[in-house]
């Protein structure tokens, strides 16, 4: 692990170009942080670390997202957090340099992340409880049966990626957002992509 990664270098290269002075931009003040923070490259994305991860930061296609490992253990002064969406962050949808806090609030953040890193403590485990099986629904079940080649890929999606059409049907709220949703179905299984494949790198 080193202060630099060549490999966090190729990642912004290679993202939208809105998205990289966002990156440029928050990497830049976390080394201005602290000489301690290192980067590395995991599941993909930019990670900042010292004894373990502080922070990281992703691009997708039309927005950054940037988070802070323990956040739980965080008191968050300024109420960046909130409730949040965590798959964007704690700082929700990053589209341009101005949605950022300022740098002295984010330096004041990274600063509380890496002295909770530097304390050793630890996240606590989360107690998960597996979710009820969703059965399948007789209107998108014979939707299936019209259409042999999304039938036979959604019969090879793994259980998570199953679980997330079906739920995603199943919570429509309207018979004619529930018709919608069978369709688009149909369409992304046909051409053999997962529910959540636009945010997928």
């Amino acid at each position: 692990m080193a202060q630099y990664d060549e490999r966090v270098d190729t990642y912004i290269n290679k993202a939208e170009p809105f998205a990289q002075p966002i990156l440029n931009h928050i990497r830049n003040l976390a080394h201005q942080v602290s000489p301690l923070i290192n980067e590395n490259i995991k599941w993909g994305f930019p990670h900042f670390e010292y004894k373990a991860t502080i922070c990281s930061m992703a691009s997708f296609k039309a927005h950054c997202a940037f988070g802070f490992w323990k956040a739980s253990l965080m008191k968050d002064p300024y109420q960046l957090f909130g409730e949040r969406d965590s798959t964007m962050g704690q700082l929700g949808r990053i589209e341009k340099l101005e949605d950022l806090p300022s740098d002295k609030i984010l330096t004041e953040y990274i600063l509380e992340a890496l002295r909770i890193d530097e304390s050793g403590v630890k996240l606590k485990k989360a107690v998960t409880t597996p979710k009820a099986e969703i059965p399948m629904p007789t209107d998108f079940a014979d939707t299936l049966s019209q259409n042999p080649k999304a039938k036979q890929i959604f019969e090879n999606f793994s259980p998570s990626h199953k679980r997330e059409y079906l739920e995603w049907i199943t919570t429509a709220k309207t018979e004619a957002t529930r018709l919608k949703r069978m369709t688009t179905t149909i369409e992304w299984l046909t051409e053999g992509k997962s529910l959540n494949w636009k945010y997928q790198r």
